[in-house]
């Protein structure tokens, strides 16, 4: 073979390898062709046949058993090098083909037609067999010609038109879903098997990349780990590009979990070790076991995906897929996904207030707005549930315009009955974010005919910290406002004297996880005294929340501390009996607050 050949044939054989045909399971697309051209020729054997350097692979065949034979002397591979329409009589007659190995298991007739790719490649044939010697008119190999091009067209849709990643090479999502309802049907109903999704990034990694870097980064990334793969898994297997980082397989037959998941382990851990981007990108690896006959492909494939975002906080960053770690997830999302529809129903949202008391003189001084929510199916959903979701995505905007509206509202109704008190209510990280808050606040307390100072806002550090110069801002803006500001969760935040000093805050409510347990514990009692000592000398008022007993009380009011909150005075409650409970002529009578001897086991902090 001269050089001009030998370099025709190896870029022949790298565009075939590059469509990621051979070896594939088969496919009812292709496999309806085949059975159309054995029936158009009325002939028992038919096949789609691919020339590899050294055999024909049969993506799609009738009426032979095996799945490829020798290229040597095949009628196919003589189509592949001529790229010619190539049609034998009769087998026997012919000088180079008659002592084949096809003519010698009783072949006697062939035509086939090239599978020709636009850029003048030849992939092999569509061919049609017979054991006895025949014609073949005009009409049928003008029929052989378009069947051929019937397949061309099925191979560059699926190349071209959703089934091979550009970047990558390997096949899609779209074609590990077609392949995987073909190994539902080709495979024993019932057997066990393993989908594994590989994740390059985490989803924090990516979004540093690709602000920190041009998009070419990323290309690499993904192209480096194609390769990897593609040598790791070997001939006869396929990984499929399922997202922008992520590549999925499926383990052979037969693999079990035990020993698979330290096989995968090895791997990750040299494939991590030789990669460039080791320092600044996590692989983690996802595992479904999933049976065939009864597995959803988008199912399995969504449980990988929920399985490798588990393995990001895993040692070994593998993690097989949990149904209980999925479910609350899901439940998750769910929430996330009716919370829009909460805020527009006229019945699941509500607002319960917690009262505030003044230790010293144990009058109910003001409340706190705690938001609710009766899901419709999902029945009532704790705060603690839903609120941290809410608050880290689109909907908190309308969520705290929400409660804000529906404070005030309810405040311009206690007021018109007489029940003068402040009510306070949290905003989120998003809100000292959102151009216009401290205006809209304030129109929202004009329309109300509310005065500034009967609401406050309570603000966590937490809210402050992704972007304090922005948040500082909007907080002097509220501040100015004469809308009061209130620091929430103190102690638990990572500087907490830095933002107890630069604050523009009125209120500093003190943890109640510093609260409860207080009165057994002596290294509690030292903080709280210490936190209260310090927000007082900074011009803070001070409001322990989680009181549940007297002891704390007692400590609380001998430490000095302005207001307590909590289950000892009363629970959260509904607006109607809040009211109820602390209007006029009910709240004339203050709650007595409990009152120790000068020996109280307190007084030598004092």
């Amino acid at each position: 073979m001269t050089i001009s050949c030998q370099l025709t044939e190896s870029r022949r054989l790298d565009a075939l390898h590059k469509l990621n045909l051979l070896d594939t399971p088969p496919s009812e697309a292709f496999d309806r062709i085949t059975r159309m051209a054995a029936s158009l020729f009325r002939l028992p054997i038919a096949a789609i046949s691919l020339t590899d350097a050294d055999r024909q692979w049969f993506k799609s065949r009738v009426g032979v058993e095996h799945t490829s034979i020798p290229r040597m002397r095949a009628p196919c591979g003589r189509v592949a090098d001529s790229q010619a329409l190539l049609v034998i009589g009769d087998l026997l007659e012919d000088a180079y083909f008659c002592d084949s190995p096809l003519a010698a298991s009783g072949i006697r007739y062939y035509a086939g037609a090239p599978l020709t790719t636009a850029d003048g490649h030849c992939l092999g044939a569509i061919c049609v067999l017979g054991r006895e010697p025949r014609e073949t008119s005009p009409q049928e190999l003008s029929a052989l010609r378009d069947l051929a091009a019937m397949v061309m067209a099925q191979i560059e849709m699926q190349h071209a038109m959703g089934r091979i990643d550009p970047l990558s090479g390997l096949p899609n999502r779209n074609q590990f879903l077609e392949d995987f309802q073909d190994l539902q049907r080709d495979r024993p109903a019932g057997e066990q098997r393993l989908a594994v999704l590989i994740n390059l990034t985490t989803p924090e990694q990516l979004s540093h990349a690709v602000r920190a870097m041009d998009p070419s980064y990323v290309d690499e990334l993904v192209t480096d780990a194609a390769r990897w793969l593609r040598a790791k898994v070997g001939p006869g297997r396929h990984v499929y590009h399922v997202t922008t980082t992520q590549f999925a397989l499926i383990a052979p037959p037969g693999t079990m979990l035990a020993t698979y998941l330290p096989l995968l382990e090895q791997k990750i851990a040299l494939a991590q070790g030789i990669a460039k981007s080791r320092y600044v990108a996590t692989p983690t690896v996802g595992v479904a076991p999933f049976e065939i006959g009864n597995a959803d492909c988008l199912g399995v494939l969504r449980q990988a995906q929920s399985a490798a975002h588990d393995a990001i906080d895993a040692h070994t960053h593998i993690a097989v897929y949990s149904a209980a770690a999925d479910a609350l997830y899901q439940r998750r999302f769910t929430l996330l996904n009716d919370f829009g529809s909460a805020l527009e129903s006229r019945d699941q949202l509500q607002l319960v207030y917690q009262p505030r008391i003044d230790i010293t003189t144990g009058e109910c001084i003001g409340a706190e707005a705690l938001l609710r929510w009766n899901h419709p199916t999902l029945g009532p959903i704790g705060p603690g549930e839903f609120m941290p979701m809410i608050e880290r995505s689109g909907l908190a905007h309308a969520a705290t315009a929400w409660v804000l509206e529906t404070a005030m509202r309810q405040q311009r109704q206690w007021r018109d009955r007489g029940l003068c008190l402040q009510i306070s209510a949290n905003v989120s990280a998003a809100n000292l974010l959102e151009p216009g808050f401290a205006g809209s606040l304030e129109a929202s307390l004009k329309r109300h005919g509310l005065p500034p100072g009967c609401m406050e806002l309570e603000i966590t550090e937490s809210a402050i910290m992704a972007q304090p110069a922005k948040a500082h801002a909007m907080l002097d803006a509220i501040a100015a406002t004469g809308v009061r500001l209130a620091i929430d969760d103190f102690g638990t935040g990572y500087s907490s004297l830095s933002y107890l000093q630069r604050m523009p805050a009125d209120v500093v409510k003190i943890d109640q996880s510093f609260v409860i347990g207080l009165e057994d514990d002596t290294r509690k009692q030292a903080l709280v005294a210490t936190m209260i000592t310090l927000s007082q000398d900074l011009g803070h008022r001070v409001v322990a929340e989680g009181v549940e007993c007297e002891e704390v009380l007692i400590f609380l009011r001998l430490a000095g501390c302005d207001e307590a909150q909590g289950f000892l005075f009363a629970k959260p409650m509904t607006a109607e009996a809040f009211a109820d409970r602390h209007s006029a002529p009910a709240a004339a009578a203050a709650m007595p607050i409990p009152v120790r001897s000068a020996q109280s086991h307190y007084a030598y902090q004092m």
